[in-house]
């Protein structure tokens, strides 16, 4: 009997193994075609949903940082600002800014994107128009008010869009096109106030005003095109076939620990993001990042006129190239970070060149122009890096999904506590040194610098302790998050 049964045996062991085989090459071929198909529907999302955010990404800075080239074509006297009043209407499009965007974290998927976005853009853009017509202080800081409630709205909203449309692998290279598009914006901006300044005196209205009106009216019209382009979601995407939806559907059950898809957000899970120290470290750089990129997009034209002592149209068209060039450098090292899954290393390269360039405009008052020049593009180098490189660790390194949403909420809303404190270290007083400016922002860089190797040792750590709960010798937490064993943190 026992013979038999050996031999039986015997002759079984090669079926099973040939059979095992077979299996594994049907998974192993349906993971290939799975994956053909899905590299076909991302690219379908590059091509139609990545350049509705980036144009809309792009209009926001254009309409919010223009106020910095409207100064030096004669702004300030039209309105007889006088002062640090103009210093002030910069800062004061913050603070309704910071509180709008914590409530749009948390309302816009309910809502849908679809509109809460269009609505958003046509009503900043209607404001952006009505400075244009601004007679006196009040009537520019009412208009900067409004128009920083209703931008509040957006980066939250595009950011939480990208996560809804993309994996977790994915998602770093497409918020760093939301940042690419505003280091863009800005070099926009000086070529369109370039332009503009042939349009002094049009209709009777000096060049700045045109400025105004004209980014105005067309953000209003791209508003109006938004509300019918973009999709709901993704099961009623105008662009996406039946086997594409599918392909979707399939992702979003693949990443459901880190997107939740639900759009119903707990108390609980909010209660995380405001327990959880990374949160916070996230957001505390971010107050850094966003007044290192909202005083160097804004005040670059006004420190190359004042500063570096150049006419108003040098200082228009020189700020184009040093802008290009941080649009580029975020460009690679965001395709970078998430070619490799490395945020950390993505945040702290290019902060030392920052630190240099800052260093050399506090230090160089015995240095050419040209190479205070030079030291703008340095500067650029770091900019645009950190603040996009900060806030796709802390939204690829953040789950359940209401976790992600009050994180990034907080991390926007204190993140762009940066954005009024920019508005105040420049004023023309102190030109042409701007020692408070630039000393303030390299501190910004130091301490985003220092917290960083902080975050990284916060991740690494938690890490160790999922391995002693794998073992376990400390028991798991009971409700899911990024703290559990089964999410491996990217750093």
């Amino acid at each position: 009997m026992s013979v038999h049964r050996g031999s039986e045996e015997a002759t079984s062991k090669p079926e099973l193994d040939s059979q095992l085989q077979q299996i594994e090459t049907t998974i192993s071929a349906e993971d290939a075609e799975f994956k053909r198909r899905e590299v076909l529907v991302v690219a379908k999302l590059d091509l139609y949903i990545c350049p509705i955010l980036i144009v809309l990404q792009l209009i926001s800075f254009l309409d919010r940082g223009n106020i910095g080239y409207a100064a030096t074509q004669g702004m300030t006297t039209d309105l007889n600002l006088v002062g640090t009043q103009l210093n002030t209407a910069v800062s004061l499009f913050y603070p309704l800014y910071i509180l709008s965007e914590f409530p749009a974290a948390l309302i816009v998927k309910r809502i849908g994107f679809n509109r809460v976005i269009p609505a958003a853009a046509a009503c900043w853009g209607l404001c952006c128009l009505g400075n244009g017509f601004a007679k006196n202080f009040g009537d520019l800081v009412a208009c900067r008010l409004l128009m920083g409630m209703f931008e509040g709205f957006l980066m939250p909203s595009l950011t939480l869009m990208l996560a809804n449309w993309y994996k977790r692998d994915e998602i770093g290279l497409r918020i760093s096109y939301l940042f690419i598009a505003a280091a863009i914006s800005s070099a926009f901006s000086g070529l369109i106030a370039y332009g503009i300044l042939f349009m002094d005196g049009k209709a009777g209205y000096p060049g700045w005003r045109w400025l105004y009106i004209l980014e105005g009216s067309v953000t209003v019209a791209i508003a109006g095109l938004c509300y019918f382009i973009i999709p709901s979601s993704y099961t009623t995407a105008y662009f996406l076939s039946e086997d594409d939806r599918a392909v979707m559907r399939k992702r979003a059950e693949l990443t459901e620990a880190y997107s939740g898809g639900q759009g119903h957000y707990t108390r609980s899970e909010f209660m995380m993001a405001m327990k959880d120290v990374k949160t916070w470290l996230h957001a505390i750089i971010q107050i850094m990042c966003l007044t290192l990129i909202y005083g160097f997009s804004v005040f670059l034209p006004i420190i190359l006129r004042f500063g570096f002592n150049f006419s108003v149209e040098q200082s228009q068209y020189l700020s184009i190239p040093v802008f290009l060039w941080g649009s580029i450098v975020y460009a690679v090292c965001g395709y970078l970070s998430d070619r490799f899954s490395r945020r950390f290393l993505a945040c702290i390269l290019c902060a030392p060149l920052g630190m240099v360039g800052y260093s050399m405009l506090l230090g160089g008052n015995h240095l050419s122009v040209g190479v205070k020049y030079f030291a703008c593009f340095l500067i650029a180098t770091c900019v645009w890096m950190m603040g996009g490189a900060n806030i796709a660790w802390l939204s690829t390194n953040s789950a359940p999904d209401g976790k992600r949403a009050a994180s990034l909420g907080m991390g926007f809303a204190l993140g762009n506590l940066g954005g009024i404190i920019s508005g105040q270290i420049y004023p023309q007083t102190m030109a042409p040194s701007f020692t408070l400016g630039h000393a303030w922002s390299l501190g910004a860089i130091c301490i985003s610098f220092c917290l960083w190797w902080v975050l990284r040792y916060v991740y690494y750590s938690r890490e160790t302790l999922k391995d002693r709960m794998r073992e376990g010798t400390i028991p798991e937490p009971v409700e899911f998050s990024d703290r559990a064993t089964s999410y491996k943190y990217q750093h």
